[in-house]
């Protein structure tokens, strides 16, 4: 009798413990493909990867349902086709991998002219045939009359091809066989590569083909590719406004209220509890939400792209500007405060800190891009907004968590060191 008592509650546990279990690798299968919409069998994201793959069915439906985002999975990657909840959101570009530093004009051209390049090549190739290929491309009348220079003469220039090569490398569009591109640099070797064409074919994220688009403006043309048709009924309208909702709280760091049109305030206001709930159901961020606004915490940092804080000489001075901005909201609000300003508190930081920090950091002169690239970083988080018209920034309300006092320390004390959820590509 005692043994028959037992089974029905052993076999009760081990279901609810392969529940819990599935349900945490959905939620790790999420986070995977927020943190890389573009995953690959092979290198150090396999495992991200074989998760995807199992929990296929339910990502699909999980992003399709709640994002309108398409998720395509096969035996060799997994590519989330994401669409950003606001088109002209200019914070999030691709990065340096090594200096954290934002591609250029430049380096975008250089990666679609490396792509169209690819495209043409055979399996394998090397940096020197890619950049003569790129290089020729790059002679065209289009792009000279734009003011695109490229002629690999000049260390810059070469510099630039590399970092495009390394974001490919990084997307594992191009694997490396043979040789390194520091040889590229000096002009002492080449370096072999085996084209992937699946991630190469799978990169491109539009719903129409550009070569279908007539629109003329920039503007219009980037809407034109990702244009999503809807019924225009209220059930269509509500659809619209929370897939809009649940794109930015899943894929901004903040979201504040001042930011959304009337019709989206509303649909917040009566659908908060539920959209919440869903989000963090499915990607385990916690939901915080306060009087100006609300994001979605991701205190293990594992799909977020920029987080605050940070390690190294940039990170710190982030914290500290971040610090030294809220103070200032703290004592006057929501006020503007000019950039040049904000850069002689940098010199001002730069000379208290110089002892241990990098010595690039340090260098004559380096205040004012140094502050303008923080404050850019700022930016992304949506910690502050950068006034370009009159060269100003002011603090928003979520940068209070950075300010010191005994107020934030108590709020600290349950918010430890979590990163924002920012965008990848």
């Amino acid at each position: 009798m005692k043994g028959s008592a037992v089974k029905p509650k052993l076999v009760s546990a081990l279901g609810q413990r392969s529940a819990e279990d599935s349900a945490a690798e959905r939620r790790r299968a999420v986070r995977a493909l927020l943190g890389r919409p573009l995953l690959s069998a092979g290198g150090e994201h396999a495992e991200d990867f074989a998760g995807v793959r199992r929990q296929a069915d339910y990502l699909r439906t999980f992003f399709s349902k709640h994002l309108g985002w398409t998720l395509e999975i096969d035996s060799e990657l997994a590519r989330l086709r994401k669409i950003p909840a606001d088109l002209s959101d200019g914070t999030r570009p691709a990065r340096d991998g090594n200096t954290d530093a934002p591609f250029s004009r430049r380096r975008y051209v250089l990666f679609c002219l490396a792509l169209g390049a690819l495209e043409r090549a055979e399996r394998q190739t090397t940096l020197g045939r890619l950049a003569e290929e790129v290089l020729r491309e790059a002679q065209a009348d289009a792009l000279l009359s734009a003011g695109i220079a490229f002629d690999l003469q000049s260390q810059d220039q070469r510099r630039d091809l590399v970092q495009v090569v390394r974001l490919l490398l990084s997307l594992r569009v191009l694997v490396r066989v043979q040789g390194d591109e520091h040889q590229y640099m000096s002009g002492t070797g080449d370096v072999l590569y085996d084209v992937e064409r699946s991630a190469l074919v799978a990169l491109l994220n539009v719903r129409r083909p550009p070569s279908l688009i007539d629109e003329a403006d920039f503007g219009g043309r980037l809407t034109a590719l990702i244009a999503e048709p809807r019924p225009d009924t209220p059930e269509g309208r509500n659809q619209a406004l929370r897939m809009q909702l649940m794109r930015r709280l899943i894929d901004d760091p903040v979201v504040y209220y001042s930011d959304l049109s009337e019709d989206e305030r509303n649909y917040l206001t009566s659908q908060r509890p539920f959209l919440l709930k869903t989000l963090e159901e499915a990607t385990g961020l916690v939901p915080e939400v306060r009087a100006e606004g609300l994001l979605l915490c991701d205190d293990r940092g594992d799909a977020t792209d920029l987080g605050l804080p940070e390690e190294g000489t940039r990170g710190h001075l982030t914290l500290l500007l971040a610090e030294y901005l809220a103070s200032r909201l703290r004592a006057q609000g929501e006020l503007p405060i000019p950039i040049a300003e904000v850069v002689r508190h940098v010199e001002q930081l730069i000379a208290q800190h110089k002892s241990h920090w990098s010595r690039e950091a340090t260098q004559p002169g380096v205040a004012a891009a140094l502050g303008r690239e923080t404050l850019e970083r700022l930016a992304a988080l949506r910690l502050v907004h950068v006034r370009g018209e009159d060269e100003a920034v002011i603090p928003r309300p979520a940068i209070a968590r950075y300010a010191l006092g005994a107020a934030v320390k108590k709020s600290r004390s349950r918010n430890t060191e979590f990163a924002f959820p920012g965008a990848s590509s």
